[in-house]
């Protein structure tokens, strides 16, 4: 059993001497992932605002203008966006490790990688959309129980889409309350971030993510132990045939 004790003490201990570095792969994960849900949402408020003309020509401008400019932040969501994050995921992930965390973005961009990092990252949004459509309390219980495969994809990203999201069922499973009061336990660093402006939440960020990336490995040894994954599945050894020491 995990605490969040020893996970922060972990992730503090991974940052010293490459919190700046960290920094920068956590704000392009902000931004791909948190910023681009702002714009959404005051995209809708400006939309509805538009709507209030009764013209139906420009109503139909308008939402012609709404429905393309969605489809393209979709495409670039799935195609820029998901690979970006699992090569921040994996960043951190072979930080933890104290592993070689170079290039990871471009791990995720390899031609031998990057379709089935979208197909999969797809496939997870997907059913997490699904979800979310039975009301809120479903849609947020799954996404703790997803939030994984972003950072299995970063171990082995052709384990398949629909192995990576039953695996991460699996690693989270009698966890996902822990994971969340894991969340709450930064809302005081949030707090102290938004005094500075709201900027020095930015700060918080690769604290959180190298906690979090603790927890997937805490997470990803309990399920190797159990049989629930093997090794050679996560690509858990050298070029040698030699099995990490995890």
């Amino acid at each position: 059993m995990w605490t969040r004790a020893e996970l922060k003490d972990r992730a503090k201990d991974v940052l010293r001497g490459r919190y700046w570095k960290s920094f920068l792969v956590s704000l392009v994960i902000v931004l791909i992932s948190e910023g681009s849900a702002v714009t959404f949402r005051k995209d809708g408020e400006s939309a509805y605002n538009y709507f209030n003309n009764i013209n139906p020509a420009f109503v139909i401008s308008v939402l012609g203008i709404s429905v393309t400019v969605f489809a393209i932040s979709i495409i670039v969501a799935l195609f820029l966006f998901n690979p970006l994050e699992v090569g921040g995921r994996r960043y951190y992930v072979q930080s933890a490790q104290y592993f070689d965390n170079r290039r990871c973005f471009r791990f995720a961009f390899d031609e031998n990688n990057y379709i089935s990092i979208v197909g999969a990252m797809a496939l997870k949004s997907l059913y997490l959309f699904l979800w979310t459509l039975l009301f809120i309390i479903p849609g947020i219980v799954k996404s703790y129980s997803y939030r994984m495969v972003p950072y299995i994809l970063a171990d082995n990203p052709n384990i398949g889409a629909s192995r990576a999201i039953e695996l991460s069922n699996k690693m989270t499973y009698g966890h996902k309350f822990d994971m969340f009061i894991l969340d709450l336990s930064f809302l005081g660093w949030y707090f102290l971030g938004l005094l500075c402006f709201g900027v020095g939440t930015l700060f918080v960020k690769p604290y959180e993510h190298a906690t979090n990336a603790e927890l997937y490995l805490t997470l990803r040894q309990n399920a190797i132990e159990r049989g629930d994954v093997s090794l050679w599945e996560l690509n858990l050894y050298d070029p040698l045939g030699q099995e990490y020491n995890i």
